[in-house]
C-alpha cells in the first residue's frame, strides 16, 4: 500500500476497499496490526461512521475494524446476502393436527437491516416455515401475522387482540397453538394470556428468541421447533413459554405463563421458572412432564374469553430514600391500582406512609409484592409490615411483581369494588399463586463453589 492510500478519498473506509479491490459482499481476509480476521464486507450502516469496515465473522457476529489498522484485503470470494424467504405454502397432511402460528413481532420474526444496523420484524411466520422446514414433520400449520412489533410496543391492544384470536382459533378447533413474540416482555403477555383466556382445550404456546434468525447462533428455529411439537403433541393446556433449557439446544423447557421470567439480557436460556418448576421438557422426540398438576388437553372447543382490563394500573419498584410524591403522582392522575415491589418480606419506608394511606382511602387498590421474586411477601413478620398493612395494603402472597401488575388490570377491568377485587387478587386462578414453593424451586448456581463447579462439570457438555 502507498503511505497514504486515502488520498484523493473524502470517505477512509471507501479508500481502503478501492485500493484493495474489494467491495461489500466481498468474502475477504483482511489483515491489522492486531492479526487476521475473515469474513464478509457488509453494507455500511445509516448511523455508522466512515472510519469502519463492519465485518461478518465465520461465527457469526459482526465487528467493526478502524480503516488505519488495515494493513490488506483480499478477496477469496463473493457471498452477497439475500434476507428475504419466500413465503411457503405449508405441505398439508390430514394424517397430522392443525396448529396455528400468531406472528406478533419480535427478535423470533426478525432479522438484520445492514442499512440501519438494527434488527427488525422482517419474517411473516410464513417466511419462518421457508427457514425452518422442519416444523413440516409435526403438523399442519397455518399463519397468522396479528402485528408486527417489538415486545415493549406490546400492551392492552395487542394483549386483547391476541386473546381474541386465540379463542377464535379455538372455537374453530385447531389443535394447538403457537405465540411468536419478543422476548422481552413475553412473560407480561403470558400472564394476561392466562387470566384473558381460561379453560382453553389446548396448549398455548409462547415462543421467542434471543438472537435473529439470520445469526449462525440463532435459537429462533429450535425454539419454533419445540413449540410447535408442543401445542401440536403436548397434552398440556395452558399458556406456557417454551424457551432454551440449558445455554446448547438439547432441550427446551416448558414454563407456565405465570410463574415465568426473563432473567438474563442476552442468554438463549433466559426464562426461569420462579418459585416453582418448569411443566415440562420438550425435544425433537419427546415432551416430559416435570409435574402433573397441569389442565389437560381436552377434544371440545369450548373456553372462556375474558379481555376487560383497567390501564391505569402502575408497579412502583421501591428504592432507599424513596420520596412520596412518586405515589402522590399516581393518586393524582386517578391510577385505580398500584403495585409495589418491596424490599424483604414486603416493606418500605416510612415517608411514604401518609401518601399510601391517601390512595387507600380513596379506593385505589394497592398490593405488595416482593422484588426478591423468589418467597412470599409477610408482613406479619416486623412491625414494618404490620403497620403498612394497617394503612390498607394489601398483601400479594408470592405474584411475581409483573403478574401482580396485569392480574390488578384485569381484576379491576371486572369490578371497582376493592373487596371484589381483592377475592380475585388473592385467588389462584392460573397458577399464578402457589400454596407452597418446593425445595427445588429456588436454585441459584454461584459459580466458584465446589459443590457447584463439580455438579457443573457433570453435566455441562
Amino acid at each position: 500500500m502507498s503511505s497514504n492510500p486515502y488520498k484523493g478519498y473524502r470517505d477512509p473506509v471507501l479508500s481502503v476497499l478501492k485500493e484493495n479491490a474489494v467491495e461489500v459482499w466481498s468474502d475477504v481476509e483482511l489483515l491489522t496490526d492486531q492479526g487476521e480476521f475473515k469474513g464478509i464486507i457488509l453494507p455500511r450502516s445509516e448511523t455508522s461512521d466512515a472510519k469502519h469496515v463492519v465485518l461478518k465473522l465465520r461465527n457469526g457476529y459482526n465487528i467493526g475494524i478502524a480503516f488505519n489498522r488495515i494493513r490488506s484485503i483480499k478477496e477469496i470470494g463473493r457471498k452477497e446476502a439475500h434476507y428475504q424467504i419466500p413465503e411457503k405454502e405449508f405441505p398439508r397432511d390430514p394424517k397430522k393436527p392443525n396448529v396455528k402460528l400468531l406472528g406478533t413481532g419480535g427478535t423470533i420474526a426478525s432479522r438484520l437491516d445492514y442499512r440501519t444496523g438494527a434488527v427488525i420484524p422482517a419474517f411473516s411466520p410464513g417466511e419462518l416455515y421457508g427457514s425452518v422446514p422442519e416444523l413440516a414433520d409435526y403438523c399442519n400449520l397455518d399463519t397468522e401475522r396479528l402485528f408486527g412489533v417489538f415486545s415493549e410496543n406490546m400492551g392492552p391492544e395487542q394483549w386483547i387482540a391476541t386473546a381474541q384470536a386465540i379463542a377464535a382459533e379455538i372455537q374453530k378447533g385447531t389443535h394447538g397453538i403457537v405465540i411468536g413474540h419478543g422476548t422481552d416482555t413475553m412473560h407480561h403477555t403470558s400472564a394476561i394470556l392466562s387470566f384473558m383466556v381460561q379453560n382453553s382445550p389446548v396448549p398455548i404456546v409462547m415462543v421467542g428468541s434471543q438472537r435473529s434468525s439470520d445469526r449462525p447462533s440463532s435459537d429462533a428455529a429450535s425454539n419454533l421447533i419445540h413449540a410447535v411439537k408442543t401445542a401440536a403433541e403436548s397434552d398440556i393446556a395452558e399458556t406456557m413459554v417454551c424457551m432454551f433449557g440449558p445455554t446448547s439446544d438439547q432441550y427446551a423447557l416448558l414454563h407456565r405463563g405465570t410463574r415465568v421470567r426473563k432473567m438474563h439480557s442476552s442468554y438463549r436460556s433466559t426464562f426461569r421458572t420462579i418459585s416453582d418448576i418448569p411443566l415440562a421438557m420438550v425435544d425433537r422426540e419427546k415432551i416430559t412432564p416435570l409435574r402433573q398438576d397441569y389442565q389437560r388437553r381436552r377434544s371440545d372447543k369450548n373456553v372462556t374469553l375474558n379481555t376487560a382490563f383497567e390501564e391505569k394500573v402502575s408497579i412502583v419498584y421501591y428504592y432507599p430514600n424513596m420520596k412520596p410524591d412518586i405515589i402522590d403522582s399516581l393518586i393524582d392522575n386517578d391510577y385505580r391500582g398500584i403495585i409495589i415491589a418491596g424490599t424483604g418480606l414486603g416493606h418500605v419506608n416510612k415517608p411514604l406512609y401518609p401518601s399510601l394511606k391517601r390512595a387507600c382511602d380513596k379506593g385505589i387498590s394497592v398490593y405488595m409484592t416482593v422484588q426478591t421474586l423468589w418467597g412470599y411477601v409477610q408482613m406479619y413478620v416486623y412491625e414494618t409490615g404490620r403497620e403498612i398493612m394497617q394503612l390498607g395494603v394489601i398483601p400479594a402472597a408470592n405474584l411475581l411483581p409483573e403478574v401482580a401488575y396485569v392480574k390488578l388490570g384485569w381484576a379491576l377491568g371486572q369490578t371497582k369494588d376493592p373487596q371484589k377485587v381483592k377475592e380475585i387478587m388473592l385467588t389462584s386462578i392460573a397458577g399464578e399463586i402457589t400454596e407452597r414453593e418446593p425445595y427445588d424451586g429456588y436454585l441459584i448456581y454461584q459459580g466458584g463453589i465446589p459443590e457447584v463447579v463439580e455438579f457443573l462439570r457433570q453435566i455441562k457438555r
